[in-house]
Order: C-alpha cells, then sequence, then structure tokens
C-alpha cells in the first residue's frame, strides 16, 4: 500500500469520526468546513432537507474587497467566518453544530470557527 492512499484513508477516518456527532440533529444546523491549499470555504447546512441554508467562501464576490485587504489566510478565514454568520443570523439560524470536516482544528478551521462564534453563533 502506497503513503498517499494510507494517508487517504487516515483523512477519512478522522473525517468520519468528525461527522458521527455532527450529523442528523433535529434541532440543529451543520455549519461544515472545507479548506484547500488556496481557499475556504464554510456552509450551514440542514440535514433533515439536505440542502444548503448559508454558503461564504473566500471565491465569493461579494467580499473580495474585504478579502483583498486581509494580509494572511488565517485573516481570510476570520472575515469568511465574520459574513457566515451575519448571513446566518439574518437567516434566524443561532444553534449549530461545527463540523471540522476531518481538518484538524487549528490555524485557518479555528479562525473561521472563532469569527463566526464572536460574531453570534452558538456552537
Amino acid at each position: 500500500m502506497s503513503i498517499i492512499s494510507k494517508n487517504a484513508k487516515r483523512f477519512q477516518r478522522r473525517r468520519n469520526r468528525s461527522k458521527r456527532p455532527a450529523t442528523g440533529d433535529l434541532s440543529r444546523m451543520r455549519l461544515v468546513v472545507f479548506r484547500s491549499a488556496r481557499h475556504i470555504y464554510g456552509q450551514i447546512i440542514n440535514d433533515i432537507e439536505k440542502h444548503t441554508l448559508v454558503a461564504c467562501s473566500t471565491v465569493d464576490k461579494s467580499i473580495q474587497v474585504k478579502l483583498k485587504k486581509a494580509g494572511s489566510k488565517i485573516e481570510q478565514s476570520q472575515i469568511v467566518g465574520k459574513e457566515l454568520a451575519q448571513r446566518a443570523l439574518a437567516k434566524d439560524i443561532n444553534e449549530i453544530v461545527f463540523d471540522r470536516n476531518g481538518f484538524i482544528y487549528r490555524g485557518r478551521v479555528k479562525a473561521l470557527a472563532d469569527a463566526a462564534r464572536k460574531n453570534g453563533l452558538n456552537f
């Protein structure tokens, strides 16, 4: 077995383990984070109806002006988390479950979560 497939299996196990407590909750929506090398994406999903309620990412045209002022990817993640929280509160979503999607809770993932928490979302 190659090193790449071992790492992929390890990531898949981490991802499944982090999703287990987050899915299937009737009272709370799920905030899912995806992190690529260049961008970060966050979306709030209703698991019962299986559709996305709110989404925000570094690719969004509406926040490009703010993102250009940010110096690092962590600052960009904080901007995305703040914008995601504002959009969620506009749709009366306060209580969520955080799904880190297998990514380690530090760096950009933590920055997005902390910014969302600071701007009104309850985890």
